[in-house]
């Protein structure tokens, strides 16, 4: 799904849920299915992977997760080439204290950037 920065069809709640990442909780569905893990790199749109460099590839081996190291790291305010990064790092550095790291530091990025805004 594609998010515009101004979408004129947004309503109060809409904008409500995504300010608060609420909208994000039926892929919790997805981690029940086995489809996603609850810490992984955020899938990108095919039109992003096109973008990929040989070594980014990696990050499609591994199931996509509804938060991780992009998320904690800026979120959407970062450039396409961070995001890959982040994603490269935490596949090529996994382990449960990572893991454990990012979910601990998930709801602080989120509440920080609600009061931001």
């Amino acid at each position: 799904m594609y998010k515009l920065a101004d979408d004129p069809r947004m309503t109060r709640v809409g904008k409500f849920l995504e300010k608060t990442s609420l909208d994000e909780l039926p892929q919790f569905f997805n981690v029940m299915k086995g489809d996603m893990s609850i810490v992984g790199p955020r899938p990108h749109q095919p039109r992003e992977v096109k973008k990929y460099r040989d070594e980014h590839f990696k990050v499609l081996n591994i199931k996509p997760g509804i938060t991780g190291m992009a998320q904690v790291n800026g979120r959407s305010d970062l450039t396409f080439e961070k995001e890959v990064f982040y994603d490269k790092y935490y596949v090529e550095h996994w382990s449960f204290w990572l893991d454990l790291w990012i979910i601990v530091k998930t709801p602080f990025v989120i509440l920080f950037k609600r009061q931001k805004s």
